[in-house]
């Protein structure tokens, strides 16, 4: 492992962004360059994630080394999928997409081993970050994110500051219901929001449409049903109605809620591009109350592959 040594004032931090499929770390500074990075695969279920994250941290630090000769760092900020006990840095529950990896005491594990401070939080309140200093978020003090991927996560920003809840579950936006009595979903609730608006939850439910009419197409993915909707097929039309119904009724929800500016979506389910947008904004017209949506802004999020391990750096300069 290269030499390094711990300066609260220094430049430099370490940023991991936690998926997984893979773990990346990058040396960022306070806006949000990255100087060098490193990129491994999580291997969920064959290595232990913790390890995992302690290697590609060595690896970086290692890459650093040649091209900054008395490297000085500030301390390491962790962006990781899960639900984080945030006073502690603990991982509190995981899905079975990283197994065995609740319960992981990983703040003191990385502080221990490194000797540097650590700070983790949440894998999309530190994309709320990166929002917050070079994406959508700039200047604005009041707005929430949405991360519609594998599952659907969410980050609020109240008075330019990350709401963590009691203990870091603050913003689980995902699982609010949008209809009290449909698909029960994996969390225990029913009609979540996540069982209409993940990607996974849009290509199994095309499947279930097209097995309905008789036709078995194991293979529809997510951008699949985008083409398909692009092109003006009329069953991928219908699913991305409800997809949009579903999800401007959580967004309207949630304007009436914290009276926020901007809502901020990413995640690859954005990737459906500007038809999804454009629904999206007239659904939630729809839906809210018009002295409540003036002036609020529904935007794509900050592009790049990197912008989680970004956020998790920039913790650092809360």
């Amino acid at each position: 492992m290269g030499v390094y040594t711990y300066d609260p004032l220094a430049d430099y931090v370490i940023g991991v962004d936690v998926g997984g499929t893979k773990i990346n770390a990058g040396l960022v500074n306070a806006q949000g360059e990255v100087l060098c990075m490193v990129s491994l695969p999580t291997m969920a279920g064959e290595a232990r994630t913790v390890e995992r994250i302690e290697q590609v941290i060595r690896e970086l630090i290692a890459e650093c080394e040649g091209s900054i000769p008395s490297l000085c760092l500030k301390g390491i900020g962790v962006g990781s999928a899960g639900q984080i006990d945030w006073a502690r840095g603990s991982i509190r529950s995981a899905s079975e997409l990283i197994p065995g990896y609740a319960g992981t005491a990983l703040k003191d594990i990385l502080q221990e081993r490194f000797q540097l401070p650590v700070i983790i939080d949440n894998d999309v309140n530190v994309l709320a970050l990166t929002e917050k200093y070079l994406g959508a978020g700039q200047g604005v003090e009041h707005f929430l994110c949405l991360a519609l991927g594998t599952g659907v996560g969410g980050a609020l920003v109240v008075d330019g500051r990350l709401v963590h809840g009691a203990w870091g579950g603050g913003g689980e936006l995902g699982h609010i219901s949008v209809d009290f009595g449909g698909i029960p979903c994996l969390c225990g609730g029913i009609g979540c929001l996540e069982q209409y608006a993940s990607g996974t939850s849009i290509a199994r439910r095309m499947r279930e449409k097209l097995d309905h009419m008789g036709i078995v197409e194991e293979t529809v993915d997510t951008r699949e049903v985008f083409a398909r909707w692009h092109a003006g097929d009329e069953t991928a039309n219908e699913l991305m109605q409800e997809t949009v119904a579903a999800l401007g009724s959580a967004i309207a929800s949630l304007i009436h809620m914290c009276n926020p500016s901007l809502i901020v979506i990413g995640g690859g389910v954005a990737e459906a591009g500007d038809l999804l947008f454009e629904e999206l904004r007239k659904e939630v017209a729809r839906r809210t109350m018009p002295s409540m949506l003036g002036g609020v802004r529904i935007e794509p999020a900050y592009r790049g592959n990197w912008s989680g391990m970004i956020g998790a750096a920039l913790q650092w300069w809360e």
